[in-house]
């Protein structure tokens, strides 16, 4: 069953809305993502092609193939895009309770620095795995 989540910045400039048919939960470990969120980045799985954002936000072009949204006025994680697809992977932390996402996945789980681990028996999936799923592969377009 589809549900409609709505949610916001730290500031409330930025409004976002999604939809959620299985709100699947997942943690990022990697450098980058510690580096801006000073810890995992939790992001939940929405709908594809149901996101609606409004209000001044951002977009920097962290990697290759991607980049990590914020608001203007207070900073706040929106999402992480992938650039091939459009797609935006919305932080948790907009939405109340965390959209109702229960954490199933962790990815560049062997980046998870020694002073913190997740508890659940969600997939740990390493850097080799993660980047096997998401990095372009030569030839493909970026």
């Amino acid at each position: 069953m589809s549900e409609d989540i709505k949610g916001q910045c730290l500031c409330g400039a930025v409004q976002v809305t999604a939809t959620v048919d299985n709100p699947r939960m997942r943690a990022c470990h990697c450098d980058m993502c510690r580096q801006h969120t000073s810890g995992p980045f939790f992001s939940l799985e929405t709908v594809p092609g149901s996101v609606t954002v409004t209000g001044p936000s951002k977009t920097f072009k962290s990697s290759d193939w991607g980049g990590r949204g914020f608001c203007e006025k207070c900073g706040s994680t929106l999402w992480y895009g992938f650039d091939a697809d459009g797609s935006r992977n919305l932080s948790a932390g907009l939405f109340p309770n965390g959209g109702g996402g229960v954490l199933k996945v962790e990815f560049f789980s062997d980046k998870c620095p020694s002073g913190y681990a997740l508890a659940g028996d969600q997939k740990k999936m390493t850097t080799e795995e993660t980047l096997e799923l998401f990095a372009p592969k030569d030839g493909d377009a970026q």
